[in-house]
């Protein structure tokens, strides 16, 4: 495609080394609870069959694709950390694009997914183990990750096409569209269009999805509250919390033209790390069937 650049240079997110290791301590500790969180959740979930329900299977493969796309960003992002020159080849950064936005997708999808489960559980209960049967779920499932992939390949190639031909220098920590793009030597008014047009309109669809289907529940239980009622609000308030931590600022990042407004890094942060590593804590503090399901884990 005519690139000369070889590698690119991350700025990260902060030149002095007091914050570096500061940044590296904290960016640490989220990593170790992503992972031993969203681990603990697919090894409970795995092993006790009281958790067979669809909720807790969309659930563990929540807390799997949460393991995934935060290991695309912070490995590398502790080691620049410590590193004078933060420096990753062209190809690696592309790989790293593809990666993050095959993950980020099919996660939004499968939250797209999972608020589907509440509303048939709470709207059509009579008919929820056909909606969602055990087929069903698999089927649902493949969908996301499917639709992640045709959306990280549009988004790859669209990115792949574009000549690098001069500044190598990413105002960011990690490699993503909106940085990557404004390097490139070439106009790009149709290309980031597109790339809006992709990214944020499928952030902003499924959002509107989740808060129709939201609403449905809220109508639906108005007035005749039961005991069942009160336990799928309570799952649906949990997931209320991780669609606001990871959809408002993918919306926010993306739904817009990339080259006219400055880097949002910070702002990357909470969807590529926060979001993750809170994911275990909302969902195990606030559901009592997980959580009785660990302990029980913990004394076997």
């Amino acid at each position: 495609n005519f690139s000369r650049v070889t590698e690119f240079i991350l700025l990260g997110l902060s030149d002095t080394r007091e914050l570096q290791v500061l940044f590296f301590t904290f960016f640490f500790l989220a990593y170790a609870m992503v992972l031993l969180g969203n681990l603990l959740i697919i090894v409970t979930v795995r092993t006790d069959p009281k958790l067979s329900s669809p909720v807790y299977f969309l659930l563990c493969n929540l807390s799997f694709i949460d393991i995934c796309c935060t290991s695309v960003i912070s490995p590398r992002l502790l080691v620049d950390l410590l590193s004078q020159r933060k420096a990753i080849a062209f190809k690696g950064c592309i790989a790293q694009l593809f990666f993050l936005h095959f993950a980020g997708a099919s996660e939004m999808f499968l939250l797209t997914v999972m608020a589907y489960d509440r509303y048939a559980a709470v709207c059509k209960p009579l008919h929820y183990t056909a909606i969602m049967s055990r087929q069903a779920c698999w089927v649902l499932v493949s969908a996301c990750w499917a639709g992640g992939f045709l959306h990280s390949i549009v988004q790859t190639l669209l990115t792949v096409q574009l000549p690098f031909c001069g500044p190598n220098k990413i105002d960011s920590y990690f490699c993503d569209v909106p940085p990557v793009i404004r390097l490139a030597c070439t106009d790009i008014y149709v290309t980031e269009w597109l790339m809006a047009s992709n990214s944020g309109l499928i952030s902003l669809l499924c959002f509107l999805v989740l808060v129709t289907s939201y609403a449905f529940i809220l109508v639906t239980i108005r007035g005749c509250l039961t005991e069942g009622h009160w336990k799928a609000l309570s799952t649906c308030a949990s997931h209320v919390m991780v669609v606001i931590l990871f959809f408002v600022p993918c919306i926010f990042i993306y739904l817009r033209p990339f080259s006219t407004f400055p880097s949002d890094k910070h702002i990357c942060v909470i969807y590529t790390v926060l979001s993750p590593a809170m994911n275990p804590l909302i969902y195990t503090l606030r559901n009592n069937e997980v959580k009785a399901s660990m302990w029980r884990l913990w004394k076997r």
